[in-house]
């Protein structure tokens, strides 16, 4: 997971170069690249003090240049911080939720890797990224058994994979799909996976 973010900021941010700052990002219409250099920074400077149980509110500076060398900073400090034993106890800001060093570097990967997605669209000949089953399968996993619990949401949904199937509650919808789609969908990205039902309960946080 340390180095899936490694790779996906890479990603995110050559494709944040090449955009531009002023460039819309088609999958989140409100954000222009800039916008969301800004936010990647801010989660992976706020994971630091997490990881390390001293939780600060990162303040990203305003001007382009400077925000991708801050975010330079900031992700070299995030894997010195996870850089330890994935049992090690960490700030948890999820009432009656303990939350590990691992726990962080999961979500920090899975948080990348999609807004990864989101640099990318911001391209007219964005690269065709796929990930792989073993790590979207791990997304999935990560979206329903780990982060609806922690945000105190509930729904009762049946999701399939090739490779996995989970089943939330008395399941009344359903996402069927590769694993890549119904990562992306359960992130409400672009996606061909099969819907059914009334997945609002699990619109990403």
């Amino acid at each position: 997971m340390l180095e899936a973010i490694d790779v996906h900021a890479d990603g995110l941010k050559r494709a944040a170069l090449k955009a531009g700052p002023a460039a819309r990002v088609p999958n989140c219409p409100e954000w222009t690249v800039q916008d969301l250099v800004s936010h990647i920074a801010f989660v992976h400077a706020f994971a630091v003090g997490l990881a390390v149980n001293r939780p600060v509110q990162p303040a990203p500076p305003p001007d382009w240049d400077d925000v991708l060398g801050w975010w330079d900073g900031q992700r070299l400090a995030l894997r010195e911080a996870l850089n330890r034993a994935p049992e090690t106890p960490a700030f948890s800001p999820y009432p009656g939720f303990a939350v590990t060093v691992g726990d962080w570097t999961r979500r920090m990967a899975h948080e990348t890797a999609i807004h990864r997605l989101d640099a990318e669209s911001a391209l007219e000949d964005g690269p065709p990224t796929r990930f792989s089953p073993s790590f979207a399968n791990d997304g999935i996993d990560e979206f329903l058994t780990s982060l609806l619990p922690r945000l105190g949401r509930t729904a009762e949904v049946r999701v399939t994979t090739p490779e996995r199937t989970w089943a939330l509650g008395e399941p009344k919808a359903g996402l069927n799909g590769s694993a890549d789609d119904v990562y992306r969908a359960l992130w409400g990205r672009p996606h061909q996976a099969s819907v059914t039902g009334d997945l609002a309960p699990l619109a990403a946080p």
